[in-house]
C-alpha cells in the first residue's frame, strides 16, 4: 500500500512538472499572448535585405509526396537569431504542416494532394503578405507571419494551416475559394462561422438556426480591449460564450454537411464561374445559397403569388449589374436587392425575403433536371474578367519577394485558363 502511494505521489510530481510544457499551446491568456505577438509584429525590409538569405530546410512531409522547402528569409537580418534557433522553428512548422495534410486528407479524402512545395515564415509585411494577413497561399506556396503562427497554434488548433492548405488544392482564385475554406474551419470549430458569418448567415438563419442573428449580436457585444496587440477576432474567439447555443450550432453545422459538400463540388466543376460571380454580385456566400436552393425544401411562396414576378424582377436587376467587375465598386448585390424589397415592396419580414431570395436562386441557378448551371448573362464580361486576372498574376510573378518555386506555380496557373 505505501509502495502503491508513494508510486501514485511520483506519477502526480510527475505530472505536475510535466503538465505546462505539455499542454502550454493549449491554453494561452490574453496578457501572454499579447506580449507575444507584440514581439512577433512584421517588420519593415531592411536596406539591402536579399530575400533569398536566411535558414531553409528541404523536408518530406508525405511517403509519396514531393519535397517541401521551410525557409525563413532573412532570420538573421530581422533579429530572429537573438531569440530562436532556426531549425527548431524549422522542424516545428514541418511537423505542423505535416499533421495538417494528414488532417485534411481525413476530412476530405477524395482531395487531390496539396501541392505544397514551398512554406515561407515571413517576418516582414509587404505586397505578398499585408499587415492584416494572417497569411497568404500564393502559388504551390504559403506564407506565414510568425504572430499569425502563434495565434494559430494557441488559439485556433491550427485552423489558419489547414485554411491555407486547402487553397492549394483549389484550381483558381475568388470569394468561393474562401467560402469552401471557411466551411472547412466550422467544422473544426462554431465561433468560425460566428466569425465569418457573411459567408454563412442567410442560409443558417433561414434553415438551420433562426435565432442565429441574436447569437451574432450577443457574440460580437463583448467588450475587448483596445490597447493589446491581439486582433479584436482573436480575443472574441477566446472569450468564453454562451456554451448552450455554441453546441446547438455545431450540431446544426453537422446537419449542414450536404451543403458544404456541395459547394466543395460546384467551386471545382465552376471554378471561373465561381470566381466571376463571387466578384460580379460580392455575395460571399452565393455557392453556399445555391447549394441550399438546391437540397433543401424551400418555404411556399403562395403569400407572395402576386408580387413574386415584382421580387424575382429586383433581384434578376441586381445580380445582372457590372459595377463590381466593371468600375471596381464593392457592392453586395445581395444585401441591395433584399433591401429593395424591404423598403419599395414593403416585405418587412426578413424569412419571407429571404424565402424569395433562394427561390430566385433555384429558377436562376438549378435546371428541370435539379442540377446546378453557373451561367453568366454576360459572357464578354467574363473574358475580361479573366484577362484582368492574368493580368494581376503577371504582376506578382514580377515581384522582387516572389521566389522561383511561386513563379513556376504562376505559369502554370497561365496555362491552365482558358
Amino acid at each position: 500500500m505505501i509502495r502503491y502511494r508513494s508510486l501514485m505521489i511520483g506519477i502526480f510530481l510527475l505530472l505536475h512538472c510535466l503538465t505546462p510544457s505539455l499542454f502550454a499551446k493549449e491554453k494561452i491568456g490574453l496578457g501572454e499572448l499579447d506580449r507575444l505577438i507584440k514581439i512577433h509584429k512584421p517588420k519593415k525590409p531592411v536596406e539591402g535585405f536579399d530575400v533569398t538569405i536566411g535558414a531553409q530546410k528541404s523536408v518530406q512531409l508525405l511517403a509519396n509526396g514531393d519535397p517541401t522547402v521551410f525557409s525563413i528569409p532573412g532570420f538573421k537580418a530581422f533579429g530572429c537569431s537573438g531569440c530562436h534557433q532556426a531549425n527548431d522553428l524549422l522542424d516545428l512548422s514541418a511537423n505542423r504542416m505535416r499533421q495538417t495534410l494528414q488532417r485534411l486528407n481525413s476530412i476530405l479524402p477524395n482531395l487531390p494532394p496539396a501541392p505544397l512545395k514551398q512554406f515561407i515564415i515571413q517576418s516582414w509585411s509587404g505586397e505578398l503578405l499585408q499587415p492584416w494577413q494572417f497569411a497568404h497561399t500564393t502559388f504551390d506556396s504559403v506564407r506565414i507571419s510568425p504572430g499569425a503562427i502563434l495565434i494559430d497554434s494557441r488559439v485556433y488548433g491550427n485552423a489558419t494551416h489547414l485554411h491555407e492548405t486547402l487553397h492549394l488544392t483549389q484550381p483558381f482564385l475568388g470569394a468561393a475559394n474562401e467560402l469552401e475554406a471557411y466551411g472547412l474551419n466550422i467544422r473544426s470549430d462554431p465561433k468560425f462561422l460566428i466569425l465569418n458569418f457573411p459567408y454563412f448567415s442567410d442560409t443558417v438563419t433561414a434553415y438551420f438556426f433562426p435565432r442565429f442573428p441574436k447569437i451574432l449580436d450577443r457574440f460580437f457585444a463583448r467588450p475587448i480591449r483596445e490597447d493589446l496587440n491581439i486582433p479584436k477576432e482573436v480575443q472574441w474567439f477566446l472569450i468564453p460564450f454562451d456554451e448552450e447555443n455554441l453546441k446547438v450550432l455545431s450540431n446544426q453545422i453537422k446537419n449542414m454537411e450536404p451543403l458544404l459538400k456541395e459547394v466543395e463540388r460546384l467551386n471545382r466543376k465552376f471554378p471561373i464561374e465561381a470566381a466571376y460571380l463571387g466578384e460580379q454580385t460580392r455575395a460571399m456566400s452565393l455557392l453556399l445559397d445555391i447549394a441550399a436552393a438546391k437540397l433543401l425544401t424551400l418555404s411556399d411562396l403562395k403569400e407572395f403569388e402576386n408580387e413574386r414576378e415584382e421580387a424575382f424582377s429586383i433581384l434578376e436587376q441586381q445580380f445582372n449589374k457590372l459595377d463590381n467587375t466593371r468600375l471596381g465598386y464593392r457592392i453586395d448585390r445581395k444585401r441591395e436587392a433584399l433591401m429593395i424589397l424591404t423598403y419599395k415592396m414593403k416585405i418587412k419580414d426578413s424569412q419571407k425575403r429571404l424565402g424569395l431570395y433562394f427561390h430566385f436562386l433555384k429558377n436562376k441557378y438549378i435546371g428541370p433536371d435539379g442540377e446546378v448551371n453557373l451561367k453568366v448573362a454576360n459572357v464578354e464580361d467574363l473574358k475580361k474578367f479573366v484577362q484582368e486576372k492574368r493580368v494581376q498574376i503577371t504582376r506578382m510573378m514580377k515581384s522582387k519577394y516572389f521566389t522561383d518555386i511561386e513563379r513556376q506555380g504562376a505559369k502554370t496557373m497561365l496555362q491552365s485558363l482558358p
